[in-house]
């Protein structure tokens, strides 16, 4: 959900310790592909955050998604000797929090739910969200760009 345009986040804070380690981190579980949004490392805390980021209203799938991203990080990246266990944290545009509270009833993982609008993002967080008229014109862009390939079909009307 990250846009691809952005290169950096060196300014990026989220609080003390923090430290940035990639933009749609990659990994792979078997023959597929999966990407963190963002993820970082909190050396005060000695451990790792996994940041998910929604353009829109929470949905209950969305923990599930951010439990595996987080279960994967501990088996995988964390060492659990000197780590403490990985957060999660999912930030959405809109959330019922009875939705959330039932989303969130039987995980053992440390996750988070935050509901945001565009305007009160901290202005960091705020560059790596596209705006709801970003979006619209990257739909729009990306339905024009599959019109122009599609074949031209000859008029045969006469």
């Amino acid at each position: 959900m990250v846009p691809d345009s952005v290169e950096t986040i060196d300014g990026f804070e989220l609080g003390h310790g923090f430290a940035f380690v990639g933009r749609q981190y990659h990994f792979e579980v078997g023959d597929q592909d999966f990407y963190i949004d963002l993820l970082f490392f909190n050396w005060v805390q000695a451990r790792f955050v996994v940041v998910e980021l929604k353009v829109g209203r929470f949905e209950p799938e969305y923990v599930g998604k951010l439990g595996f991203y987080v279960s994967w990080i501990d088996d995988n990246l964390r060492n659990k000797d000197i780590h403490a266990p990985t957060v999660g944290i999912l930030l959405c545009a809109g959330r019922n929090d009875n939705v959330v509270r039932y989303s969130l009833a039987g995980t053992t993982a440390p996750l988070a739910v935050a509901d945001y609008t565009y305007e009160t993002l901290p202005s960091q967080v705020r560059d790596l969200v596209p705006t709801d008229d970003e979006i619209a014109a990257a739909v729009e862009a990306t339905v024009s760009e599959l019109d122009s390939q599609l074949p031209v079909k000859p008029d045969n009307s006469g």
